[in-house]
């Protein structure tokens, strides 16, 4: 999913609030640096260098997840409007059958009206009119009817109408339901792909660059964990010189804060905490069960599909995509961020994250990976998009 072709950090820049470390941005360097060395370099017979494989690969797992995302849209839009769909047509069904019975009905009435003196009723002539008041009228027969008689011809018309009514709402609903059949396909072809294309490409891989691939990859996390991890040191510092400024009385929360808490106690909010801590140890049980697009658990999920499944078992319910998910809440900067807050990613909000303190989040990473705990810079601090506490 991630994209390594990071931008150039420089030292004491801030990103959403927060401080870039100039140590972990060195090392960090060291690292492009040393894939650039590594890999830049095309082979002699013409095959694309392992960086550029790698940067490929990259740019279509990233692809393949905001392609999820729209198909997990197009899924619930699916299903809710099939859902509506199967209502409507059982109430046309309805409606039809009180209908007929209510055509039955008059024809009796139209019948009666022959028996006992009147014209002879016109069967075809009922049975085409616009209503059945009209054929009443044109035979004038309405004088002759009862009250009851006149009140099921008032029936009839009003059932009628909205039968009318219901089987156009029915079609147009049909047809939504089509559109969006469409999208769902559109959707899921996009993503396998995306996915096929990547798979096609590592499969050229020799075993030795495979390994060489997954090394600079690992060495990227443990560096961008390092960066989280200075990260809070140096804010850990700065808090303890603010309280100490203000004589200890500083609470070290709220939007002058700014340190990201290790811990949900350190919210204003208590119920928050306690909702935090329910979905916090949630996610932990879900780390190293696979990525799988479009998954919402119990044993695999995308990445909205597991902070979906993270905060129902706080009692809070998100809806399904990042792109909801993201207006699910309040924002707050990644300088305020709390355990069980929500970091997004990327300019289409196509990833996202859990957010466990130090830095650190947990989150299905991309396909062919697992759930894990890794840096919310990850993938470059400009990567990340916005932080939603969302209860």
């Amino acid at each position: 999913m991630a994209s390594h072709h990071r931008k150039p950090r420089s030292a004491g820049t801030r990103v959403a609030g927060i401080r870039t470390p100039a140590l972990a941005t060195a090392a960090l360097t060291s690292v492009a640096l040393l894939s650039q060395t590594a890999n830049a370099a095309p082979s002699d017979d013409g095959k694309p260098s392992l960086e550029e494989v790698e940067k490929k690969v990259d740019d279509l797992y990233r692809q393949a997840e905001s392609a999820t995302e729209k198909y997990n849209a197009a899924k619930e839009k699916t299903t809710k409007q099939r859902k509506r769909t199967d209502g409507l047509m059982d109430d046309v069904a309805q409606r039809t059958q009180k209908l007929n019975e209510a055509r039955e009905e008059l024809g009796s009435y139209a019948a009666a009206q022959y028996r006992t003196g009147a014209s002879a009723p016109d069967t075809a002539a009922f049975l085409l009119a616009d209503t059945p008041q009209d054929y009443f009228d044109q035979n004038q027969l309405m004088s002759r009817l009862t009250a009851r008689q006149k009140g099921a011809v008032d029936d009839y018309v009003t059932e009628q109408s909205a039968t009318m009514r219901q089987r156009q709402e029915a079609t147009e609903s049909l047809a939504t339901l089509t559109d969006a059949q469409n999208d769902l396909k559109i959707a899921k072809a996009t993503v396998q792909k995306k996915l096929s294309d990547a798979r096609e490409l590592l499969s050229r891989l020799t075993a030795q660059e495979k390994a060489r691939l997954a090394a600079i990859e690992k060495q990227r996390q443990e560096e961008a964990a390092r960066e989280a991890a200075e990260l809070a040191r140096q804010q850990a510092a700065e808090q303890a010189a603010a309280r100490q400024e203000s004589g200890g009385t500083s609470a070290g929360t709220g939007s002058s804060s700014t340190t990201p808490s290790a811990s949900p106690s350190a919210s204003d909010d208590p119920s928050y905490a306690t909702k935090a801590e329910k979905a916090l140890a949630f996610a932990r049980a879900q780390i190293g069960k696979p990525y799988v697009w479009g998954a919402t658990g119990p044993d695999s999920y995308d990445c909205s599909g597991l902070t979906q499944a993270v905060w129902k078992a706080a009692g809070v319910t998100l809806p399904r995509t990042t792109y909801d998910q993201v207006n699910a809440g309040t924002t707050v900067s990644l300088a305020d961020a709390l355990p069980g807050d929500l970091i997004f990613f990327y300019d289409d909000v196509s990833h996202v994250g859990v957010y466990i303190g130090n830095g650190m989040m947990i989150h299905a990473p991309k396909p062919g990976a697992y759930v894990r705990e890794e840096s919310v810079f990850y993938d470059g601090e400009s990567s990340i998009h916005s932080v939603v506490r969302p209860a």
